[in-house]
């Protein structure tokens, strides 16, 4: 069997080597010299031309992916190597069969390469990425091959930073029908928007801003139904509380406007009786039932 290893960086060269130069030039032939002057020995292997390809067909979701998991760092404010290391990392992580590359190999690969080709923190960087990915899918193969249980490490929330956001149930009525408009992610779910509150920014302003930039309607915040804490892995500062304060708040039933933010790919309304099938974040029922009882009453 060829060098995975070996076909994992020159993939990583050829990525960074493309990527450089704007992404100008034709990459299976860049891939063809790099693997001539570098990999001389890896043979007719067809992994690193597959892997390139499909990298490059699935580039925007996989881009999108590295902005949710790192939405401190717009994917042109990542370096060239660690961006292009977790774009061979996240693909071999979700869209390669697991009994291929093992999931902890995936991530265990990308390190590797990090730590070759890029910085001082590169490797730390690209396990944080990596490690937000993992654990949203639910730690797949985390205890393949153990004969006993570990301890769960734990963890003291107490020293974590928090990070405050505001959230909300976003209602309109029209025609005597009772919307709620709702956000889908890159993983697949269905979810509330929400956005950041900046120190010293007033919770509910702040709310009104975020909902308005991330699905382009104008809210009016009705009543607060609660706040939902969640710990999230930061690539640069580690595990962080994250506290979203939702709102119950009625906007106008428009056409929504997906924004700009990282990880989201689709804003759309739906009728409250259609909202009991999507498929949906667990700790966000809550809030959310607990919104739709208010605007019924």
């Amino acid at each position: 069997m060829a060098n995975r290893h070996l076909s994992r960086s020159i993939v990583m060269q050829t990525l960074f080597e493309w990527d450089f130069t704007d992404k100008k030039g034709k990459l299976l032939e860049m891939l063809e010299n790099n693997k001539k002057e570098f990999a001389p020995g890896i043979g007719t292997d067809p992994y690193p031309a597959k892997l390139i390809t499909d990298i490059h067909k699935k580039l925007k979701t996989i881009d999108s992916i590295i902005e949710k998991a790192a939405p401190e760092w717009p994917i042109d404010k990542i370096s060239v190597v660690d961006r292009n290391v977790l774009r061979i990392g996240l693909y071999e992580l979700l869209f390669v069969d697991k009994n291929e590359v093992p999931a902890k190999v995936a991530i265990n690969e990308a390190i590797e390469l990090a730590k070759t080709f890029g910085g001082d923190s590169s490797g730390k960087f690209v396990n944080g990425v990596l490690g937000a990915v993992y654990r949203e899918l639910g730690e797949p193969g985390k205890d393949d091959g153990k004969k006993s249980k570990r301890k769960e490490e734990v963890l003291d929330i107490s020293k974590m930073p928090i990070e405050r956001l505001g959230g909300a149930v976003v209602y309109a009525k029209d025609k005597g029908v009772i919307y709620l408009a709702l956000v889908h992610d890159i993983f697949g779910r269905w979810t509330l928007s929400k956005g950041k509150i900046e120190v010293k920014e007033d919770e509910k302003a702040a709310t009104i801003r975020e909902i308005k930039e991330e699905i382009g309607v104008d809210i009016t915040i009705k009543k607060k139904i609660g706040k939902n804490e969640y710990i999230a892995s930061d690539p640069e500062r580690g595990k962080i509380r994250k506290q979203v304060m939702y709102f119950l708040s009625e906007a106008p039933y428009a056409e929504l406007t997906l924004g700009k933010s990282g990880g989201l790919d689709a804003a759309r309304w739906f009728p409250l009786n259609e909202v009991e099938h999507l498929n949906m974040y667990g700790d966000i029922l809550p809030i959310l039932t607990k919104g739709i009882k208010m605007i019924k009453k």
